[in-house]
């Protein structure tokens, strides 16, 4: 892990919907990167950033400022255009805005104790939601599936979501997945399944939307732990591995069924006798579970996500399963780990690379297409 004097604090980051690029926002302004090369593309020193949001590979960003300049209020949604180097369009609302999500037509804006889906083309609002107090605008989107599904809290006293079709927007289902309340969610890439994870951090659970029904539960770790981020493989069918960080500094990778079966795991066999106990396998199974201890400073806030999952039929002396993680902490690092897993179930990583944030510098602009 990179030493020396800690570089200016990151206050927010993020993955674009297809993991190919990621922004950070800090006091100064903002950058987006190339996640695969580490390449700076575009930065703009506008101001402090809480909010810094891409869609897709294309030019439209959405930003929200710290407030420290009257321009950059932080309940003003920007949509800037990074080719022009300008404003597109503004949305002002009546408090500090939280979280924004973009899919092709949506835009998803998160309140306190509002959330609003908009069409993205015309900017009229298609769904106005009151919520629950939700201070931190916890969230979880789907961009990339069918229906454009939402998860939102639906208690501050107990872990519960509700799941909307934001496409059409239409409440579908509540899903009781805790009994403390959310700190994290997020969809698998066709939003077919919903990983949670409580305040008290020590298990973390996958839900069938469709059935709003839990499929695997997690044990994380004996103590008390904020999961940071989740992030499940990239699979457009049934999701094979599931990633969390937490306030520990530890990276955790969890082996679903599709991963499984490719290892030749045999416990699918009990869940299928016995009703309810594959979730108790699922937790219990040392087999599910991997750790990399002090990936990051503890208390670091950190961003997830899971570049590629692939699989070898070699003998049990090779990986069975390789995962590429991309990370990016607010400490100000990006690092890309391999997790190699062979089907006896001895794992091993590799730090691929590790950059500074801060200190990269635009060599050539890149246009992102409109």
């Amino acid at each position: 892990m990179a030493s020396g004097s800690a570089p200016p604090q990151i206050l927010c980051a993020s993955f674009n919907q297809d993991n190919s690029l990621f922004s950070v926002g800090t006091k100064d302004g903002f950058k987006i990167f190339d996640a695969r090369t580490g390449r700076l593309l575009y930065e703009n020193e506008i101001g402090g950033l809480n909010v810094v949001e891409m869609r897709y590979g294309t030019s439209l960003i959405a930003i929200v400022g710290t407030g420290e300049k009257p321009s950059l209020s932080p309940r003003r949604l920007c949509l800037f255009n990074t080719i022009k180097d300008a404003p597109k369009r503004d949305l002002n609302f009546r408090s500090t805005i939280l979280a924004v999500r973009f899919s092709r037509t949506r835009l998803i804006v998160v309140l306190q104790d509002k959330t609003f889906i908009y069409d993205l083309n015309s900017a009229h609002i298609l769904e106005e939601i009151d919520t629950v107090h939700n201070p931190k605008g916890l969230c979880a989107f789907a961009p990339n599936s069918e229906w454009c599904y939402l998860a939102i809290p639906a208690s501050t006293s107990k872990g519960s979501a509700l799941v909307y079709k934001a496409s059409e927007p239409e409440l579908i289902c509540q899903i009781d997945a805790h009994q403390s309340p959310l700190a994290a969610m997020a969809f698998s890439s066709n939003g077919m399944y919903l990983a949670t994870a409580s305040e008290k951090g020590t298990m973390v659970r996958v839900h069938i939307v469709a059935q709003a029904t839990k499929s695997h539960s997690f044990r994380r770790g004996a103590y008390p732990s904020t999961i940071y981020s989740l992030s499940f493989g990239p699979s457009i069918d049934l999701p094979d591995v599931l990633l969390a960080t937490s306030s520990s500094g530890s990276l955790h990778m969890f082996f679903l069924d599709a991963a499984r079966n490719g290892r030749n795991q045999t416990n699918k066999l009990l869940g299928s006798i016995i009703p309810g106990s594959k979730a108790i396998t699922d937790a219990l199974d040392p087999a599910n579970h991997h750790v990399i201890h002090n990936v990051s400073p503890a208390e670091t806030r950190s961003c997830l996500a899971v570049h590629s999952v692939e699989y070898s039929q070699n003998s049990s002396k090779f990986p069975a399963v390789r995962t590429v993680v991309y990370m990016v902490t607010h400490d100000g690092y990006f690092r890309e780990y391999t997790i190699s897993t062979t089907k006896s179930n001895e794992s091993s990583w590799v730090l691929e690379r590790e950059f500074s944030l801060p200190d990269s510098t635009l060599k050539q602009k890149e246009h992102h297409k409109d």
